[in-house]
């Protein structure tokens, strides 16, 4: 009975949970909609300061609301310059919402030393976008140097190759960031377009694919030809896949047009 009551009375003594650290931690766990009321409920009860803002900016960013992250990072930045988290974060949001700060944000996560592969994987995009194929490999490398096993990387890494016509590279990567998430439906779709750009033939229906996919994997056999310089090929994938599609499929006639005018 005595443990009973000492252990009471130190339960009864511990101190209340913090609420916006559950809040955050909420955020990290992926609970959003929780995490929102646990804010709402702090800033009702007066709660403000910059922690409460760090957090709104976070929930904003987990919740894919880029342009609202990227505008409360910003103001974050602006009072706290040297936070390398601060700066990641607001890049990303910035590159995924098409923000043309985006560079300049990565520019300055990636300069302390305790930059995360998000970080530069994120730089390595933004060097993409703009051609920049030195900063991007060297963001890459600098990725891949922290987490070897990412399958984000090696895919990043992979496009950028393909992106610049090295399609024997690209495929080289390509198939590790596979092996590393054989599950990843985009990492698959990057592999084949490279395989397709290196094959002889073009792409054969599967037992079972739909008009729909088939028509799709043919339009990026097309896209893959004309960036390699098959302009032939790539005229006959367009083609095909205005054919092979039930329904009119204008992605493809659009590109077997400029294909054609290209000749």
């Amino acid at each position: 009975m005595l443990s009973l009551l000492l252990a009471a009375a130190v339960a009864s003594a511990s101190p209340p949970a913090n609420p916006l650290s559950e809040a955050a931690h909420a955020i990290d766990a992926g609970r959003l909609e929780q995490a929102r009321k646990m804010i709402a409920n702090a800033v009702a009860a007066g709660t403000t300061g910059p922690h409460v803002e760090r957090l709104l900016a976070d929930l904003a960013y987990k919740s894919g609301r880029n342009a609202e992250a990227l505008a409360r990072y910003q103001a974050l930045l602006a009072k706290m310059p040297s936070d390398a988290l601060l700066a990641e974060r607001a890049g990303i949001a910035a590159l995924k919402s098409g923000d043309k700060a985006a560079a300049g944000l990565l520019a300055r996560a990636t300069a302390s030393p305790a930059a995360s592969w998000r970080a530069w994987n994120a730089r390595g995009v933004a060097a993409d976008l703009k051609h920049d194929w030195a900063d991007a490999d060297a963001a890459y490398s600098e990725a891949a140097s922290r987490a070897p096993e990412q399958a984000e990387v090696q895919n990043n890494r992979g496009w950028s190759k393909l992106l610049r016509g090295d399609w024997s590279q690209g495929l080289k990567l390509l198939k590790k960031a596979a092996k590393l998430d054989p599950r990843s439906t985009r990492i698959a779709n990057n592999l084949e377009l490279a395989r397709t750009a290196l094959a002889e033939d073009l792409p054969r229906r599967r037992a079972g694919e739909s008009s729909a996919d088939w028509a799709a994997r043919l339009n990026d056999a097309g896209v893959a030809a004309r960036l390699r310089g098959d302009k032939a090929r790539a005229i006959a994938a367009f083609a095909r896949a205005i054919e092979a599609r039930d329904i009119w499929y204008e992605r493809a006639a659009n590109n077997l047009a400029i294909a054609e005018r290209a000749q």
